[in-house]
């Protein structure tokens, strides 16, 4: 039985920075879902059971004995391990994309010290703006190359809470006891993908900014489909 893909956005951004990728796998026969965590920031901490209940929920529709393959793009690496104890599929693989990684074992953070002083300042009232606000726009405009799906990926962004970024997430032990891979596009994430090899991983890289599954939708769904073969990738 072919695995669904399941493709786990960032809750710093939206469903819409996998849809194009959706698209170019379903034109491809495979069967795919794209669950929301739009709201996973609305109320008290903790977050992460949010998330994995958003995936657990989008999932009661896909028959209990069909393998899912787990893809997961930047901070939402952290929050596999927590997703894949919560579901009642069987896990084929986990695909993490220019993503954290989450430890071993352990409870994970999902910001450093280093980075919450960031994030800290431009809180009001305790919640941050935008994601793509944080940055000066030539550090944005990179990640874009169309601008209607800019304007979409921009438009639906959450305002999150500065306690998301305090959260720390439980990692069950023996979570990696399936096949795992990553995807590296490129900086900041070239420590996680040399983390990856070091943890025996199969490791692809296809060079491009954070958003590059919507500049290249295309070669993106290639390299997933490449990494869930039961051979992986170089």
């Amino acid at each position: 039985m072919q695995p669904i893909f399941v493709l786990v956005h960032s809750p710093s951004v939206g469903p819409s920075t996998w849809q194009p990728v959706a698209e170019h796998l379903t034109a491809a026969g495979y069967t795919v879902r794209v669950p929301s965590l739009l709201h996973i920031g609305a109320g008290a901490p903790p977050f992460w059971p949010r998330v994995a209940d958003a995936v657990r929920d989008d999932l009661r529709q896909v028959p209990v004995g069909n393998p899912v393959t787990l893809v997961a793009h930047s901070n939402a690496g952290l929050f596999l391990p927590a997703i894949r104890a919560g579901l009642d599929h069987p896990v084929a693989g986990s695909i993490f994309v220019d993503a954290a990684l989450p430890a071993r074992i352990g409870p994970t953070p999902v910001a450093s010290p280093e980075f919450q002083e960031f994030l800290r300042p431009m809180a009001v009232n305790g919640r941050l703006p935008r994601w793509t606000d944080w940055w000066d726009e030539a550090d944005v405009a990179p990640m874009f190359s169309d601008p209607t799906v800019r304007q979409a990926v921009v438009a639906e962004q959450p305002s999150l809470p500065l306690s998301y970024y305090e959260q720390r997430i439980p990692v069950p032990e023996g979570w990696d006891d399936h096949p795992c891979s990553y995807l590296l596009f490129g900086p900041p994430y070239e420590d996680c993908s040399a983390e990856a090899h070091e943890r025996g991983w199969p490791v692809a890289h296809l060079p491009g900014a954070h958003l590059h599954q919507i500049v290249d939708p295309a070669g993106t769904a290639r390299h997933l489909v490449e990494l869930a073969s039961p051979t992986g990738a170089a």
